[in-house]
């Protein structure tokens, strides 16, 4: 046989004494029979007494070998010796599996960054490509408007309009980014972004004409004193 086929193990140790139980399964050596002594097995392995030592000690504590003084290391079970080769396989499969998840995982990691890193260009990209075919707006919002006293949330004004208000001008103060609970008064001036088939509808939403040009009997119509810049 090979030296070192069959191994099971990076270290040399185990992988003598997997090599040496392989044989003994195998039947190369019988129950009973004196195996190489350990100075022979350190030659026939390429490695020192002590690594011989340690493989031996392993198989006589598994049952397959014992080590009688005076004649060397004697089989002792070959179903022993199967078991050991179970063992050493379960354990192996154990490690592969857990080398393959480790594997995974750090790919599983790899993939998120990357998808993480596309999605912020994709919307960087969109944003950029929407603001290219969008403009910025102001538009002064009447007592008379029907919006006042709502929320941009309750007016659905952007689901209405197509519009975006990204800031509100009330007296002296400037809300940037305003959140859809924030309330709509008389006297703001909305600032928002929308594309230019927009900027109409926008004034009628906050005169409170329907878009088609009717009257929205939801709102109250009223004098339209707005002014879109």
């Amino acid at each position: 046989m090979e030296q070192g086929q069959g191994w099971i193990s990076s270290s040399r140790y185990l992988a003598i004494a997997s090599d040496l139980a392989a044989r003994i399964a195998r039947g190369e050596y019988k129950e009973g029979e004196k195996v190489l002594g350990r100075s022979s097995l350190a030659g026939r392995y390429s490695v020192s007494p002590e690594t011989i030592r340690r493989a031996v000690s392993l198989l006589e504590e598994m049952g397959v070998v014992r080590v009688i003084a005076g004649v060397g290391v004697v089989v002792k079970s070959r179903e022993a010796a199967k078991a050991y080769l179970a063992r050493v396989g379960e354990h192996q499969a154990l490690r592969e599996i857990q080398e393959r998840l480790s594997t995974l995982l750090r790919e599983k990691n790899r993939l998120e960054m990357e998808i993480n890193r596309l999605l912020e260009e994709l919307l960087e990209y969109t944003f950029r490509a929407s603001t290219r075919l969008q403009k910025i707006y102001e538009i002064s919002i009447p007592s008379t408007s029907p919006l006042v006293g709502k929320t941009l949330a309750s007016s659905e004004f952007r689901a209405r309009t197509g519009a975006t208000v990204v800031g509100i001008q009330r007296n002296d103060q400037i809300i940037f980014s305003p959140g859809g609970e924030t309330p709509i008064c008389a006297g703001d001036l909305l600032i928002v972004i929308a594309p230019d088939e927009a900027k109409d509808k926008v004034s009628s939403f906050v005169a409170g004409a329907q878009e088609e040009g009717g009257v929205d009997p939801y709102w109250n119509q009223g004098t339209t004193d707005t002014s879109v810049n």
